[in-house]
C-alpha cells in the first residue's frame, strides 16, 4: 500500500480522545476487573474504602451498608464530610470534582491521610461513572449538601437541604444495567468483606442491613483487631497456647501490625494485608516476615539449646507449620503489583517489617519461656516429620523428572502436548473411570481415576500427605509438584476437572481433593485451572426424546413441560450408571457441558470454612451444616 494510502486510512482524524468519564463507561473492566458479580460488589466496596480512608484517619468509627429495596446501595459513615468548597481551578465544589474526575482526592497530597485503602484515586468517580444514579450527601459545616448524578454526569448543583449538628457522609447508587450483567449484590458477599474490614481496623463499627426480601442484618465490631481475626480462623482448631502473639512498630509513612498463633495442625496460614487491601499473592511485607520468624525462633533455639551445634537450623515451612499469622501494613505511597492489588512491591517495607518482628517476637520469647518452648518443640517435631515427607516428595519428583513413564499407570493420557489445550478429569473409582476413559475424546482429555475417598490433608502430616498413592498420582499427572518446587509452568494441563458422583459420597470426595488443591496446589486455584463437573441427577425421556435434569426443580419443569406425555425418569446413583455417550454428551462435551471453575476470592472465608469442614472440631462442623443446610443446591437422600 503507497504512503498516501495509508495515511487516507489512519490519519489524525482516526484519533479519539475520551473526556471526563467517559473512558471508564467505554472501557469499565480497566478499572473495575470485570462487568459480572465480582465487579459489581467492587463499586460497594469502591465507596466504603472512601469511608475507612477517614477511619483510618481517625475521624471515623461507624459505617453503615445498607442493600435497599430497589437494588440501590447506601453507605454511611461518620467522618469529616468530603469538602463542599469550591474548588478554584474548576470553579466547582470538591465534592463534585472528587465524583466526577479522575484522580482526585485528598489521598495524594499526603496531609490529609497519611494512609489511605484506594491506589489511584479513581474510586468515587468510577462509582458514580458506572451507575444509572448516584445521590451524594454531606453533613457538614453545621450544614446539609445534596447532589443528584446520572451516569456520571450532575443533575443539579450542589444544594443545602438542612441543618446539622453531625459529620459525615452519606452516597446511595444504582448500578448500571447498561454496564452490569445483573445488579443483584449478595448480602453475604457484602458481609464478608465488611467483616474482613472490622478486623483490620480495630475498634470500627460496621452495620449491614439488606432490607429486600429475607431482611438480614450483621454488625461487625472488633476491640482485639488483627487478635480477633486469628481468634476467629483458629475457632475450629486446638491453638498450642491460648495468647495470641501481638506486636506492632511504626515509623513516619507506615505502621505494621503482626498477630500470630500456632495450632496442633499442619498447614501454615498467613494472610496479608496492605492498607486493608487482601494481597493474596503476598509480597515485601510477607517476604520479611517469614526471615524474620525463621531467623529469631532459631537464634532463640539455639541460645537456650533446644537446638544443639550439630542440629540444622530449622526451616521456614517448620517454624509456620500450623501457624495462623495476620500481618497488615499502613504505608502512605502503597506499590502494587498489576491492576488487581494483589502483591505488594514496595522494597522498604520488606526492612521495615523484618525488624520489628525480630526485636518485637524475641522481646516475646524471652519474657514467655513457656510459650517459646511449646513454639520451638512444634517445630522440631515438624522438622522431623518433614524430613520423611522430603524423601516422599523426592520420589514424586524424580518421577517427573522421568517423564511419561513414569506417570501414574490408571492415567489415561491424551495425545496432545499443549498445556493449555489439555484437561484432566480426576474421577471417583475404577467404574467411573471405565465410563470416562470411553467417553472422552483422547486427543485432548485424560482421565485419572481415584481409589475411593483420598486422604483428608487437614489432619493429616506432611509425611502421610506425600506417602499417599493417590495424592502422588495427582501430584505426578499435573506436573507442577508442590511447595517450594512448585512450578506452573509445568503443568501438564490447563483445566483440572472433579469429576464425582451426584451424591453425598460424591460430595465429600470432591471437597477432599479440593481441600488438597487448597492446602498444597493454590496456584492452580489462583490461576483458573481448576474446575467441578456438573453430572445430571436424572435422565428424563418424554416421546421418545432424551432429556436431563441437573436438580430436582429441573426435573419436575421436565416433568411438568410434558404434560399428558408419560416421562421414564431414570435417576443416576453414580457416573458409573451413565453409558458412554450419556457422559459425553451431559458432562464432557466441551460445547454441551457446564463446569463450575474453583475461584478463591477472599482466603480468610476460605481457610475457615475448610478448617471447620475437615478438620477435628466436630461441633464447629455441626454448626455450620445446620447455619448453610438451606443454601445446598444437590442433596442425595
Amino acid at each position: 500500500m503507497e504512503i498516501e494510502e495509508l495515511e487516507k486510512v489512519y490519519d489524525a482524524k482516526s484519533i479519539t480522545v475520551l473526556e471526563g468519564l467517559e473512558a471508564v463507561r467505554r472501557r469499565p473492566g480497566m478499572y473495575i476487573g470485570t462487568t459480572g458479580p465480582r465487579g459489581l460488589h467492587h463499586l460497594a466496596y469502591e465507596v466504603v474504602d472512601n469511608s475507612i480512608d477517614e477511619a483510618m484517619a481517625g475521624y471515623c468509627d461507624k459505617i453503615a451498608v445498607t442493600l435497599e429495596k430497589d437494588g440501590s446501595v447506601t453507605v454511611v459513615d461518620n467522618g469529616r464530610g468530603i469538602p463542599v468548597g469550591k474548588l478554584p481551578r474548576f470553579k466547582r465544589p470538591a465534592v463534585e470534582v472528587v465524583l466526577t474526575k479522575l484522580h482526585a482526592g485528598g489521598k495524594f497530597g499526603g496531609t490529609v491521610y497519611k494512609v489511605a485503602g484506594g491506589l489511584h484515586g479513581v474510586g468515587l468517580s468510577v462509582v458514580n461513572a458506572l451507575s444509572e444514579w448516584l445521590e451524594v450527601s454531606v453533613s457538614r459545616g453545621n450544614k446539609v449538601h445534596f447532589q443528584r448524578y446520572e451516569r456520571g454526569e450532575p443533575v443539579a448543583d450542589l444544594k443545602v437541604t438542612g441543618k446539622t449538628k453531625n459529620t459525615g457522609t452519606t452516597i446511595r447508587f444504582m448500578p448500571d444495567d447498561e454496564i452490569f450483567e445483573e445488579r443483584k449484590f449478595k448480602f453475604e458477599t457484602i458481609c464478608r468483606r465488611m467483616e474482613e474490614l472490622a478486623y483490620l481496623n480495630a475498634g470500627l463499627d460496621i452495620r449491614v442491613e439488606d432490607k429486600r426480601e429475607d431482611g438480614e442484618t450483621e454488625q461487625y465490631k472488633f476491640r482485639g483487631g488483627v487478635v480477633d481475626f486469628v481468634k476467629y480462623l483458629n475457632k475450629s482448631k486446638e491453638p498450642l497456647r491460648r495468647k495470641v502473639i501481638y506486636f506492632k512498630g511504626s515509623r513516619e509513612d507506615a505502621e505494621v501490625e503482626v498477630a500470630l498463633q500456632h495450632n496442633t495442625g499442619y498447614v501454615e496460614s498467613v494472610l496479608t494485608f496492605a492498607n486493608n487491601i487482601n494481597t493474596h499473592e503476598g509480597g515485601t511485607h510477607l517476604v520479611g516476615f517469614k526471615a524474620a520468624l525463621t531467623r529469631t525462633i532459631n537464634d532463640y533455639a539455639r541460645s537456650k539449646n533446644l537446638l544443639k551445634d550439630k542440629d540444622q537450623n530449622l526451616s521456614g515451612e517448620d517454624v509456620r507449620e500450623g501457624a495462623t499469622a495476620i500481618i497488615s501494613v499502613k504505608l502512605r505511597e502503597p506499590q502494587f503489583e498489576g491492576q488487581t492489588k494483589t502483591k505488594l512491591g514496595n522494597p522498604d517495607i520488606k526492612g521495615f517489617v523484618e525488624t520489628t518482628v525480630n526485636s518485637k517476637l524475641r522481646e516475646y520469647l524471652e519474657e514467655n519461656p513457656g510459650d517459646a518452648k511449646i513454639i520451638v518443640q512444634k517445630a522440631l517435631s515438624a522438622s522431623t516429620a518433614r524430613s520423611a515427607a522430603r524423601k516422599a516428595r523426592e520420589l514424586v519428583r524424580r518421577q517427573s523428572i522421568l517423564g511419561s513413564s513414569s506417570l501414574p499407570g490408571k492415567l489415561a493420557d491424551c495425545s496432545i502436548k499443549d498445556p493449555s489445550l489439555c484437561e484432566i478429569f480426576l474421577v471417583e473409582g475404577d467404574s467411573a473411570g471405565g465410563s470416562a476413559k470411553q467417553a472422552r475424546d483422547r486427543s485432548f482429555q485424560a482421565i485419572l481415576p481415584l481409589r475411593g475417598k483420598i486422604l483428608n490433608v487437614e489432619k493429616a502430616g506432611p509425611n502421610r500427605v506425600f506417602s499417599s498413592i493417590e495424592i502422588q498420582a495427582i501430584i505426578t499427572a499435573i506436573g507442577t509438584n508442590v511447595g517450594d518446587e512448585f512450578d506452573i509452568e509445568k503443568a501438564r494441563y490447563h483445566k483440572a476437572i472433579i469429576m464425582t458422583d451426584a451424591d453425598v459420597d460424591g460430595a465429600h470426595i470432591r471437597t477432599l481433593i479440593l481441600t488438597f488443591f487448597y492446602r498444597y496446589m493454590s496456584s492452580l486455584i489462583e490461576a483458573g485451572y481448576i474446575y467441578i463437573a456438573q453430572p445430571p441427577l436424572y435422565r428424563v425421556t418424554i416421546n421418545n426424546t432424551r432429556k436431563y435434569a441437573f436438580s430436582e426443580k429441573e426435573l419436575k419443569g421436565l416433568i411438568s413441560e410434558s404434560k399428558s406425555s408419560k416421562a421414564a425418569v431414570q435417576r443416576f446413583k453414580g457416573l458409573g450408571e451413565m453409558n458412554a455417550d450419556q457422559l459425553w454428551e451431559t458432562t464432557m462435551d466441551p460445547e454441551k457441558r457446564n463446569l463450575l471453575r474453583v475461584e478463591v476470592e477472599d482466603a480468610a472465608v476460605a481457610e475457615k470454612i475448610f478448617s471447620t469442614l475437615m478438620g477435628s472440631d466436630v461441633e464447629a462442623r455441626r454448626k455450620f451444616i445446620q447455619k448453610h443446610a438451606k443454601e445446598v443446591r444437590f442433596l442425595d437422600v
